[in-house]
């Protein structure tokens, strides 16, 4: 039996003992950014991000490589990860802004019910219909505290103010780095440091390099840094309380960074997320760097395990809790799914992955570009793209790229950028049979559809939030369509699929 095996039987024991002495279950925190690519630390070879409390975790934990999200969108990426099930078998969640049904679980309620303390501080964007937040949440604060709107000033006071005699789960959500780049207006040099420099970023090859995207990188950065500053003042304070050894730390993002080609895409640029685990008392392998994939529906099964808490038949992840004992235990993972549905622009993407790293991608509305948000096309970096269209490299031509192709497959080892399409090559005709099978039965098997009623674009594809023909802001206020997979009542569908 290995470590964890007999630490999760223990706690599930525990949890039936009567009458408890003690309770040295651990205790959960995620921290997670707002809009930040993987790559975007240092511990991940950035060249441009001041990162060192979140390179510190990984030093002392481990860095996953391979971890990818459901959804490159907020909400709908928040309420995956909530509640360990993909985006369209959350109903009309699936889609930004729109809420979760009732009947479903947040899993910190469970921990709640199990005698964890449970807080949320920051940003919240997990609506629910007939919501019960007192149920989930001992403790709910919101994003602004004098100084800083960025989600993080209230994150030391929960932990110090917490129960010392209970467990806790804490969900500590970063308004930071979506755009309105208050950081630069907030920015504490005492704690921060400087700002970071335009000249010094390094500018992805998905953007132009002009100095007007430089400005927007660096203060994309400064939110980044900002973010960290607040994870290493937690730290501190669990090492104070001598609870840091106990606590699985979780660092991610819910999405890609709000950039061309990033947020809202099912590849690498948008999908991956950057996924540093710190658990000094049950990782053995310290600074041990995984390639093993992972997807984030998997943290709800690997938490409540790990609690001691039976998982619900909700929950459509599998447990990664052995690969933080040891890097080379086997993945109960083959496959993860992604998806994107209706964010500002109508949309119907879906992505699958293996551990090789082959990526195959299906596109339900080729006949339209595949925009970033309506921030991203009201940016600098995408006006740049926009100006120079007809002098841009393949990397760059892809965001404005319309019509696109209905199916896409990559071998990402060799193409990081993903700009080489493999459709059609002989070569990898096994795979994209493969792939073809695997993601038509995963669509069939958790009640996927393509919506006829669909959602369609509330802002306009060429500046985003004014309309680029009355130069008026646009309201955004039109009514949503079906959610995907409706038709097969989905949200009430347990099954996942290949994994």
């Amino acid at each position: 039996m290995s470590r964890i095996q007999f630490l999760s039987l223990a706690l599930l024991l525990f949890a039936f003992a009567i009458p408890a002495v003690a309770d040295d279950r651990p205790n959960f925190i995620v921290f997670i950014a707002d809009d930040v690519s993987w790559n975007d630390f240092g511990c991940y070879g950035s060249e441009t991000a001041r990162t060192p409390n979140i390179d510190a975790l990984a030093k002392g934990g481990m860095k996953f490589t391979n971890a990818y999200l459901t959804a490159s969108s907020c909400s709908p990426s928040r309420c995956s990860i909530i509640t360990g099930r993909y985006p369209h078998n959350n109903g009309a969640a699936s889609e930004l802004h729109r809420p979760l049904p009732a009947h479903l679980v947040k899993f910190p309620k469970l921990l709640k019910e199990a005698g964890y303390y449970t807080a949320l501080a920051g940003k919240d964007h997990m609506p629910q219909d007939s919501a019960d937040e007192k149920a989930v949440w001992d403790d709910k604060r919101g994003t602004n505290v004098p100084g800083n709107s960025g989600g993080e000033g209230d994150w030391v006071d929960v932990v110090q103010k917490r129960p010392k005699d209970k467990p806790f789960f804490f969900w500590f959500a970063a308004t930071d780095a979506h755009r309105g780049w208050d950081a630069d207006k907030q920015w504490q040099a005492d704690n921060y440091g400087p700002k970071h420099n335009p000249d010094d970023v390094k500018v992805s090859p998905y953007m132009r390099d002009e100095p007007a995207t430089r400005d927007d990188l660096a203060s994309y950065h400064n939110e980044i840094t900002r973010f960290d500053y607040y994870i290493g003042q937690v730290c501190e304070e669990l090492k104070a309380q001598n609870a840091f050894d106990n606590t699985l730390i979780i660092v991610m993002a819910d999405n890609g960074r709000p950039f061309p080609r990033g947020k809202t895409r099912v590849h690498d640029s948008g999908m991956k997320t950057p996924f540093v685990v710190s658990w000094p008392n049950g990782i053995t392998d310290a600074g041990a760097t995984n390639n093993k994939l992972v997807s984030v529906i998997d943290i709800c099964p690997t938490f409540l395990s790990l609690a001691g808490v039976k998982v619900p038949e909700q929950a459509q992840g599998v447990s990664f809790a052995q690969l933080l004992e040891n890097t080379q235990n086997l993945s109960k993972r083959g496959y993860a799914f992604s998806e994107h549905n209706w964010h500002d622009y109508e949309a119907h993407g879906r992505a699958v992955r293996t551990q090789q790293g082959i990526l195959y991608v299906r596109n339900a509305r080729p006949d339209k570009a595949w925009l970033g948000p309506a921030d991203s096309v009201s940016s600098p970096s995408h006006k740049d793209i926009v100006d120079a269209k007809d002098d841009l490299t393949p990397a760059q031509a892809d965001v404005l790229l319309a019509p696109r192709p209905a199916e896409e497959l990559y071998d990402t080892s060799k193409d990081p950028l993903q700009t080489h399409n493999l459709v059609g090559d002989g070569k990898y005709a096994k795979h994209l049979a493969e792939m073809r099978q695997v993601m038509d039965q995963w669509q069939k098997e958790t009640g996927d559809s393509v919506p006829a009623n669909y959602t369609v674009d509330f802002y306009d594809r060429v500046t985003g939030y004014v309309d680029s023909k009355t130069g008026q802001r646009i309201k955004g206020d039109r009514p949503y369509g079906d959610w995907a997979g409706k038709e097969h009542n989905a949200d009430k569908i347990n099954a996942s699929g290949p994994k």
